[in-house]
């Protein structure tokens, strides 16, 4: 889809923004912030500035509304479409129908190779193979692998656990056939940010349990893993940090409304009455992110299970981040990171 000259031009604007002097920069952000013992980086506190300056917010009005302006803003941070990667169309039988997907294919990776079965973010309310397009790009290239890019249903249309139901789907069809999608099938991994962290977990965890084939490895990017408590960070990080607490209330009560069993391991995966045996792990967190405890205390559950786990605290970003390769450096730095233990973690379950 071709991108609207207004936009394209605001996109211009806002990276060259990012690439004025230090102190320029500096005194367009303000001040450093500084909470619970970690300083915010530039480069985030100044597109936290210009997200205020703007007037957008992550939910915006109705869902309607919240998921149009996501697909139309991305293109100010996502940056230049990351290149040379082919894609194809792929449909995935779920239930009654099917779910739309996308391989992403890095030029010149051979067959069979590791693929990422990934589930993109968004509150399980907005977002899209279209918002995560060049995330799973940068993912497949700078990893080396093949990237599944999934169109899970969304909520309020189709809440828990329609999307854990379509998550596992995704999977089994990788697995079923990886000679087509040109994956090794000992060496398919789940990974997703947020929403997508979470139903990777739940992926990982139901295919684990159920015995069959299951994921080789984890990625899960400040993933939510528990409805039932409020933990610190959410107290500390829930205003004015581009995920805030009244988004979570919204993005949860349309995903698990009232009656939903917020307890149940499907929803949240950290209360689990058995995390053995599940696939190594590598769990990104954000210093000032709502999430960032419980993406950690899943890190201390599994490892207390045995489970391998790593666990990568960007302490000086913010949630989202992932999403923001075109703006500065510090998100690069920090999605480059993943993309390396993404390679090593599937390379070391062949």
């Amino acid at each position: 889809m071709a991108i609207p000259p207004q936009i394209r031009a605001q996109a211009a604007a806002a990276q060259l923004l990012f690439w004025l002097p230090r102190p320029v920069r500096r005194l367009i952000a303000g001040a450093p912030l500084r909470l619970d013992g970690q300083e915010l980086a530039l480069d985030a506190q100044l597109l936290l500035k210009l997200q205020k300056l703007s007037g957008a917010s992550l939910v915006n009005g109705s869902v309607e509304r919240s998921r149009a302006l996501l697909e139309a803003s991305q293109h100010l941070v996502n940056g230049k479409r990351i290149d040379p990667v082919a894609t194809r169309d792929v449909a995935i039988p779920s239930g009654d129908g099917s779910l739309d997907a996308t391989l992403y294919t890095p030029a010149g990776l051979p067959e069979p190779s590791p693929l990422l079965v990934f589930f993109h973010g968004g509150g399980w309310v907005i977002g899209s193979r279209a918002t995560h397009d060049n995330a799973a790009r940068y993912l497949a290239k700078h990893a080396g692998v093949r990237v599944l890019s999934v169109e899970y249903r969304l909520a309020p249309e189709t809440p828990f656990p329609g999307p854990v139901d379509d998550a596992l789907a995704a999977f089994d069809y990788a697995h079923a056939k990886a000679a087509d999608l040109g994956a090794d099938p000992d060496r398919i991994a789940v990974g997703g940010d947020s929403a997508g962290g979470n139903l990777s977990a739940v992926v990982a965890l139901e295919a684990t349990r159920r015995g069959g084939p299951a994921p080789a490895f984890q990625l899960l990017i400040y993933p939510a893993v528990d409805f039932t408590t409020r933990r610190r960070s959410r107290e500390i990080f829930g205003e004015d940090l581009f995920l805030t607490d009244e988004a979570m209330v919204w993005f949860e009560g349309h995903y698990a409304p009232e009656g939903v069993d917020k307890a149940d391991p499907r929803l949240s995966p950290l209360l689990a009455s058995d995390h053995s045996g599940l696939p190594p792990a590598y769990i990104v967190t954000a210093g000032f992110d709502p999430l960032r405890d419980e993406g950690e205390a899943y890190a201390e559950k599994l490892r207390a299970a045995g489970v391998p786990v790593a666990v990568s605290r960007q302490a000086d970003l913010i949630h989202g981040f992932l999403n923001f390769a075109g703006v500065g450096t510090r998100f690069r730095e920090a999605i480059a990171e993943m993309a390396g233990a993404l390679r090593v973690g599937l390379a070391k379950s062949s």
